[in-house]
């Protein structure tokens, strides 16, 4: 778009780099806007205007007026747009006023455009609003790359990021860093971090570059790029979870590996989602994940284990994590999200809060997908069913010696002392990541059973029953 006097210039997008559901993309940021004014030949005449006469006089005194012509044009051209400039916002909250564009102005762009989404972007964003502009990324894992299992490894900082450290423990005034290790455990450290797309689970950047039609995803330019392997093992839980197929010798997105890419979710908690209403558990189902996909709401202070074991053994289901989760959110919500209760019963509330942003956000988006929000109301069987089928690549069983392997790498693991079912042995298991310390321990337990993780996939469990025969 040509420079306008004062405005700085429009950000141009590559075609498809939107995000997907969306023709037009707006992101504003708040500047001064102010410059002097010189007049273009407008490219969109303004149509009668809805507004009263000062409100117009007002608008039309804007420096971003004389601009609105090649504003509706380039927005017309163009998938993604970000305009820079300090905006007007009206009574209706988060809705800018630019000189007219409101396990209420959209009449002005062609009718072949989706309709824009709005996302005004500012230095203070509500949780909600944040994770709209910026979709959650994926669990960082770090465990060894051939190991074929997500898992959440604690690792050693690189000696980029001690010295990064350093610095900013003396951004605001010069002092001593102490560090917790001896010069010689510093000089073993890896000079540089490995950047993270070679390290985390590559199904949801493949799922979203899909959704934005980007060809040949297998051989992106990423700036690092991830290993042949971590990319086959992406398509090969896509293509699992029946988001991908292949046309013209091209991946191509399904119709439900569309519907996963509008979830700000990774893709099997969204197929978790989209297979609720066949378990008549959607509502159910939208709480667990939400809850999953918050950080912890729960605090376990170590000086008062006891009580704190006391306090939650009146939500502790023996189906496993999720149902308590569950449990502990009914009461948070039949209680009004009162803080007392929160504290007194060690949730924290501030996180069961954003919890229930994220669930309503997700249940906006099942709405405009016309799902059907059933309950199962007391049928906690329909809830494990439905993980059953979307977790099943994340699924445990039980030995003759008491302990615990994958179903798909056989790889040993453990229940993690905080789940609910870590004095339990049952014979099935799926659970939502695995972490590493001492051992390779399993987080957020669910109880199933054997077949119905063969019902969810059954070429997939064949196929590894060949292989551990073999």
């Amino acid at each position: 778009m040509p420079e306008e006097a004062g405005f700085p210039p429009a950000k141009r997008f590559r075609p498809g780099c939107g995000p997907p559901g969306g023709r037009v993309l707006m992101l504003l940021t708040a500047g001064s806007g102010s410059g002097g004014r010189r007049q273009q030949p407008a490219l969109a005449q303004p149509a009668a205007s809805p507004y009263p006469e000062a409100v117009e006089r007002q608008r039309r005194s804007l420096p971003i007026f004389p601009a609105r012509g090649q504003l509706l044009a380039q927005l017309r051209n163009l998938d993604s747009a970000v305009l820079i400039g300090g905006p007007v916002f009206s009574g209706h909250p988060g809705v800018p006023h630019w000189a007219g564009g409101d396990r209420s102005r959209e009449q002005d762009l062609p009718g072949y455009c989706a309709p824009p989404r709005w996302l005004p972007l500012h230095a203070g964003p509500s949780p909600v609003c944040l994770s709209a502009l910026c979709p959650a990324a994926p669990r960082l894992p770090g465990g060894p790359q051939d190991s074929g299992l997500e898992v959440l490894a604690v690792q050693r900082v690189s000696k980029t990021q001690a010295w990064q450290r350093a610095g900013r423990a003396g951004r605001e005034d010069s002092g001593i860093c102490y560090r917790l290790y001896t010069e010689n455990e510093f000089e073993k450290f890896e000079k540089m971090t490995v950047p993270e797309i070679q390290r985390c689970n590559l199904a949801s950047v493949l799922l979203q570059l899909l959704a934005m039609k980007v060809p040949n995803v297998l051989t992106f330019d990423f700036m690092s790029k991830p290993s042949p392997d971590h990319m086959q093992a992406a398509v090969a839980q896509l293509d699992l979870l029946g988001a991908l197929e292949r046309k013209d010798n091209q991946l191509t997105l399904t119709p439900i590996g569309r519907k996963m890419a509008a979830f700000p979710l990774e893709p099997k908690f969204a197929k978790t989602i989209l297979l609720s209403p066949k378990f008549h558990c959607t509502e159910e189902i939208l709480t667990i994940v939400s809850l999953l996909s918050v950080d912890s709401v729960l605090y376990n202070p170590p000086s008062r284990r006891d009580e704190v074991q006391a306090m939650r053994k009146k939500f502790l289901s023996s189906e496993g994590d999720h149902i308590t989760l569950l449990n502990i959110y009914r009461t948070f919500k039949s209680l009004g999200g009162d803080k007392d209760w929160c504290r007194e019963n060690f949730v924290n509330s501030r996180n069961m809060m954003l919890a229930a942003e994220v669930r309503a956000q997700l249940r906006d988006i099942c709405l405009k997908m016309s799902m059907p929000m059933v309950s199962c109301r007391g049928d906690v069987e329909s809830i494990r069913r439905c993980l059953a089928h979307s977790l099943f690549m994340s699924a445990a069983e039980l030995q003759p010696d008491g302990t615990y392997t994958t179903t798909d790498s056989r790889q040993p693991v453990a229940i993690h002392p905080s789940s609910a079912l870590f004095h339990c042995r049952p014979a099935c298991v799926v659970y939502t990541e695995l972490l590493h310390t001492s051992k390779c321990y399993m987080r957020d337990l669910c109880v199933v059973a054997a077949e119905w993780l063969y019902e969810a996939a059954p070429d997939y469990f064949r196929r590894k029953l060949r292989a551990t025969r073999d």
